[in-house]
């Protein structure tokens, strides 16, 4: 192992140097390309700080498909990117990302993160449920349903959680009582914490809540979640902004309160889903944490902020308005090394921050450059679930199942849509495994996709080549090259066995493990 080791840090240090041998940087400016960009630079430049240049156009187009698909560019369409010279590719890259089957897929995901979509304790959706839910906001992001009418579905929802798929956002909760409920809905779609409010403020909000009902049918696990009336009727609902609700005789209080909701001059509900885009697009919220948001949290950016909220309304809740709005600004496409040393540079944007590929992300990461699959259980007895091993994680709807990489790698339980539950620092026995385990070692050596290229009868350099498409999505430097040159012919070790070092040295490379 100790020649892979050595692989590594040469290449490690040659990635992380500057000068020519840099991959990182196009050499352009970072000039404003709208409104975004001005209010951003602008207060970079009146706190003093400099702002990195633009990224690389291979930079760009493996972060580009991570953050909106959650998956990897192949070689292919790495290499047709980089040799395409349209001044808009860029633009264009992103318009496609957004209509591709895996936008729903990754987002799907993130929503289910947030919205606790799983069967087993301690949330107990159980396995149809789940289907059911998961199928439904994937559907909902495919066909690019309005955010206003996606939240207010959930909120207004009567029915069997097998059928109506939504009224399960009411049983993905840890307890039915209204007070848990409100503080469900203050999290999910206020990015604000109930639980820390005072108690009166909870219970205002929480008597909107108070006549849903939960009743269990002759199908297993089946319930339905619905308004009764005969419930008494709230004492006094009073909305988070301390309105008292008028709500008329026989009226469903969710429905008083989905209106308030979505109103666009609420002062939470565009806020934080502009927030939580702007968060998981450049891994640093405006408001930071993106759940929550409180009166002592400012943003950093109040007309940043602001501006995105105006957008998004006005754009009749198009989330992918927002998508396009934030990826084609130059904000979103500088590079990952700051050019100051100042510590507010990254929650000012100053750098696009390096992130941990999320665990389901890089296990399919891993699978789709070997062409290999992994394998995906419930470890509860009930109901001994098992997915196909074509399934990739992102894909997974259940939080109960999992494997052991990605319990290693901090995917998160979806216990409470808490933002922190995703766990992203490294860690001593993920390092480990990605260098030393018999797990990596099978998708290396035995990958189909991989030995295809391995056995190839490619010269050294084209293989490298390759291989660093594949990747890290670009080709390698002449230095990169120089150094592979110089390992194959002194470690003493075959033209195959060099290549597969060189694929481990790659995998282990901080510039594969993160988004940069």
């Amino acid at each position: 192992m100790a020649p892979i080791v050595a692989l590594l840090m040469a290449l490690a240090g040659l990635a992380g140097g500057a000068g020519p041998a840099h991959p990182f940087e196009s050499g352009d400016p970072a000039a404003p390309q709208g409104r975004i960009d001005e209010l951003v630079f602008a207060r970079l430049e009146l706190l003093g700080m400099e702002r990195a240049g633009l990224c690389s156009d291979a930079v760009f187009v493996r972060r580009v498909y991570l953050d909106v698909i959650g998956t990897l560019p192949t070689a292919q369409e790495t290499r047709a990117f980089l040799l395409e010279r349209r001044p808009d590719k860029r633009g264009l890259l992103i318009d496609r990302l957004l209509e591709r089957e895996e936008f729903a897929d990754y987002w799907s995901m993130k929503w289910a993160d947030l919205l606790r979509i799983k069967a087993e304790f301690p949330i107990n959706l159980w396995p149809n449920a789940v289907q059911a839910y998961h199928r439904w906001i994937h559907a909902s992001l495919q066909a690019n349903q309005p955010y206003d009418q996606f939240v207010r579905r959930m909120l207004t929802a009567n029915g069997s959680n097998f059928r109506v798929p939504e009224v399960n956002f009411f049983r993905a909760t840890q307890g039915n009582k209204p007070q848990v409920i409100a503080q469900a809905v203050a999290l999910s779609f206020m990015g604000t914490r109930a639980d820390q409010w005072p108690p009166d403020r909870l219970d205002g909000m929480a008597a909107f809540f108070s006549q849903l009902a939960f009743k269990s049918t002759g199908e297993w696990k089946e319930e339905i979640v619905y308004f009764d009336p005969a419930l008494p009727p709230p004492a006094k609902a009073v909305f988070p902004d301390g309105t008292v609700a008028r709500i008329a005789p026989g009226q469903d209080p969710r429905e008083v309160f989905a209106d308030w909701l979505i109103k666009p001059e609420n002062p939470w509900f565009a806020r934080n889903i502009a927030n939580r885009i702007w968060t998981w697009l450049l891994g640093q919220g405006i408001i930071h944490e993106p759940d929550d948001i409180r009166p002592d949290n400012p943003p950093s950016h109040p007309e940043l902020l602001a501006y995105l909220e105006k957008e998004l309304v006005t754009a009749k809740y198009d989330l992918k308005h927002l998508y396009r709005l934030i990826l084609n600004s130059a904000t979103y496409q500088l590079s990952c090394i700051p050019r100051t040393p100042n510590p507010q540079a990254r929650a000012n944007f100053a750098f696009y921050p390096l992130r941990r590929l999320e665990a389901e992300v890089l296990i399919d990461a891993l699978n789709q450059i070997t062409g290999t699959t992994e394998k995906y259980s419930s470890p509860i007895p009930e109901p001994f679930t098992f997915v196909p091993e074509d399934y990739r994680a992102i894909e997974i709807a259940d939080g109960s199942i999992t494997s052991s990489f990605l319990e290693m790698f901090g995917r998160p339980p979806r216990d409470t849509g808490l933002d922190s539950e995703r766990t992203d620092n490294p860690t001593s026995a993920q390092r480990l495994h990605l260098l030393n385990s018999s797990h990596i070692q099978r998708k290396i050596e035995q990958g189909p996709r991989l030995r295809a290229v391995l056995q190839s009868r490619k010269g050294p350099r084209q293989i490298a080549t390759q291989l660093y498409l594949t990747i890290l999505n670009r080709f390698p430097t002449n230095e990169e090259l120089k150094m592979i040159d110089a390992y194959t012919q002194s470690s003493g070790v075959t033209a195959r066995q060099a290549a597969v070092d060189l694929v481990w040295a790659l995998i282990n490379s901080a510039e594969f493990q993160y988004r940069h």
